[in-house]
């Protein structure tokens, strides 16, 4: 059975939110931030040296990063239908999405965050994120279009991956300007199996 190690207000959150969409037996490992340093405890670095979440444990593999992990569940675990093979001529596509979610999609959100430590001090660069993080966001809306979903417009791996970014954005007020991707984070939180991953996970301020 797959372990996951799940650490509170974290990307682990939409692992646990995919296997609830599988219907994929699954145990939960639960960490808590420290409350002073927001950091994972150092107990995670047993599983593996970076002591990062999400991280889980299936059948002797030990895995790691967001992508990766969604796409072991998925090859491992889902329908054949559930997104494409490397024979498809969208796969690229899917793959290059699959790792923009936690690349350059994330960064400007991630300086955001990390700039708002530094007071005054941080001023300089709020142009700068600010702009990057609408060119990304303003990207992801041109890829959704009018459709629902990010992939072939039916629900996959992608949008799991995707809302950590959609939620990041809601919580800095950058998605307003956006109405189809608040509407697609709506029926992303409304998704019974989301529900039911944030009543397994525990508290996660990215979903409120």
């Amino acid at each position: 059975m797959i372990k996951v190690h799940h650490l509170n207000n974290s990307r682990s959150q939409r692992v646990l939110w995919l296997l609830e969409e599988l219907e994929v037996p699954y145990e939960i490992i639960s960490y808590k931030r420290d409350l002073e340093t927001n950091l994972a405890p150092e107990i995670l670095k047993e599983v593996h040296p970076l002591g990062k979440s999400p991280v889980i444990t299936d059948n002797g593999n030990v895995i790691i990063e967001s992508a990766a992990i969604t796409t072991y569940i998925i090859d491992q675990y889902g329908p054949t239908d559930f997104g494409p093979n490397s024979n498809d001529h969208d796969y690229y596509k899917y793959l290059e999405l699959m790792h923009y979610a936690e690349g350059s999609a994330m960064l400007p959100l991630l300086l955001l965050l990390y700039s708002s430590s530094l007071g005054e001090n941080a001023e300089p660069l709020m142009d700068r994120i600010s702009s990057e993080i609408h060119l990304h966001i303003g990207y992801l809306s041109k890829c959704l279009g009018d459709d629902e979903f990010f992939f072939r417009n039916k629900f996959s791996g992608l949008d799991t991956m995707l809302s950590f970014v959609l939620e990041a954005s809601k919580i800095s007020d950058s998605l307003k300007n956006y109405p189809n991707l608040v509407h697609a984070l709506d029926r992303y939180q409304s998704r019974p199996a989301y529900k039911k991953a944030l009543d397994k996970g525990g508290e996660y301020i990215l979903g409120s």
